[in-house]
């Protein structure tokens, strides 16, 4: 049934490729803190090479993957198939956060369509590749995207989500350091 695998060949980056949704967990060091599961859609993936990958980071309601990324790098991705072969895969790894305002952000940012609302690219160094069978993940049928919040920051424009994420996405739930304020660097 599961197998592991050294590297991201192409033909599972293909495979990664094609869902339109996958899942990021990750968890603050603290026993007590909250996990994190968060869906992830719009094209926001990407392969990066062998062992690396990436994803658009766009504004949300909160910041539990960024400040537990930066609190103990910990993370996986989960990408199930609900059409075609039933199949999971999971990347297990070491995140970076890059934020618009660092060095790499830009020759990263050219890897992914432009969207709007983004707050970071999470970079994820796999240090274990699996899949699984998936035979209890249901079918579905993909309908299209949502592009409600791609509209809501494309109405904010740049300085209306720069100010929503100082009010919103500066911590966690549990109090960790979430988004950086580039003005105030």
């Amino acid at each position: 049934m599961g197998k592991t695998f050294d590297t991201l060949d192409a033909a599972l980056a293909s495979f990664l490729a094609e869902q339109k949704l996958f899942f990021v967990a990750t968890a603050p060091l603290a026993r007590e803190g909250h996990v994190n599961l968060s869906p992830k859609g719009l094209d926001s993936f990407r392969v990066l090479g062998p062992r690396r990958v990436g994803y658009l980071d766009l504004t949300g309601s909160g910041v539990e993957t960024i400040a537990h990324a930066r609190e103990n790098g910990r993370i996986t991705l989960m990408f199930c198939a609900f059409n075609g072969a039933p199949r999971i895969v999971r990347l297990y790894g070491r995140a970076t956060i890059v934020e618009p305002h660092e060095d790499g952000f830009a020759e990263l940012a050219a890897r992914f369509p432009p969207l709007g609302g983004v707050r970071s690219i999470v970079v994820v160094d796999v240090t274990r590749i699996a899949d699984s069978c998936g035979f209890g993940v249901p079918r579905f049928e993909f309908v299209a995207e949502r592009h409600t919040l791609l509209d809501w920051a494309e109405k904010q424009g740049p300085n209306g989500v720069a100010e929503y994420q100082r009010n919103k996405n500066r911590t966690s739930l549990d109090g960790l350091p979430g988004v950086h304020d580039a003005t105030s660097e």
